[in-house]
């Protein structure tokens, strides 16, 4: 069985990061390690939450796995929120085995604006964190901030590609530009690995809805069937279908909670993809 290390926040409520990370990986039948950053009582879509820091355990938690012997196979990192756990996530993937896949989900904007409290200076430096990534996995918006772009909420895909290889400038081997789609009824990614000098893509259905977390759910199932023994372009579309049909789950369900999908509903569907 495969074991890797997810880097990420965890909310005690709240359908994101670590609380999504942790199932669908498992589902994957995949060992998943957990590197918490902080702990929050909610996440932050709630009108109230607590927030706990955990950013002076990373360096102890990480010293204990190298004493023990532990190595992963991949990290996977979420959220990240400071300077400090970017240097220290940096650390851990130069301190690994060297054939530990590294998997990036810059996650820090949308919709053209950068969340609270980040900077375009945060952006210049998860930009080099992403160097790292054998796969890096940004919205539009994290993508403009990384190469320090202007956001364009239209475009064609001679724009698209030129991001994407800009992307694999900064030093990620692939990267897959999310939420991607050319048309009003379609959404998914599109993807430019260096190794090969290959694009790929693949879109499905775009739902007239929005909800928190579907990045966590689909960078998670991206991982969980990479580790599967999937290649990167099929993890990839699993991704795409199996967000879409946790997406459709909670449209379905008239008692659905307002902080996230039924991802859980659809974890079958997932396990079935991955056959």
């Amino acid at each position: 069985m495969k074991r890797i290390l997810t880097i990420q926040d965890i909310s005690c409520v709240g359908k994101c990061s670590l609380t999504v990370a942790l199932p669908i990986i498992s589902a994957a039948g995949v060992e998943a390690g957990i590197l918490p950053t902080a702990v929050l009582s909610t996440h932050t879509a709630f009108p109230k939450f607590t927030f706990k820091d955990l950013t002076d355990e990373i360096q102890p938690i990480v010293d204990t796995f190298s004493e023990l012997k532990l190595d992963f196979d991949a990290v996977y990192t979420g959220y990240l929120g400071s300077f400090e756990q970017l240097k220290l996530v940096g650390d851990f993937i130069d301190s690994s085995k060297s054939d530990m896949a590294v998997f990036i989900d810059p996650v820090m904007a949308d919709n053209g604006v950068l969340y609270k409290g980040f900077t375009q200076e945060f952006a210049d430096n998860m930009a080099k964190l992403c160097a790292k990534a054998d796969l890096i996995m940004p919205n539009l918006t994290e993508a403009s901030f990384m190469l320090r772009e202007e956001y364009r909420e239209s475009y064609d895909e001679e724009y698209i590609r030129s991001l994407l290889k800009r992307l694999t400038g900064l030093g990620a081997k692939r990267a897959a530009l999310t939420g991607i789609g050319f048309r009003p009824d379609e959404i998914g990614f599109y993807m430019y690995d260096s190794t090969t000098d290959t694009y790929s893509h693949y879109y499905n259905e775009k739902l007239p809805v929005a909800y928190h977390g579907t990045g966590d759910v689909f960078a998670s199932a991206v991982v969980g069937a990479n580790m599967r023994g999937k290649s990167i372009e099929e993890s990839l579309k699993i991704a795409v279908d199996f967000t879409l049909e946790a997406m459709r789950k909670t449209m379905a369900d008239p008692n659905s909670r307002f902080y996230g999908v039924n991802f859980e509903e659809a974890l079958p569907y997932y396990i079935e993809l991955l056959k």
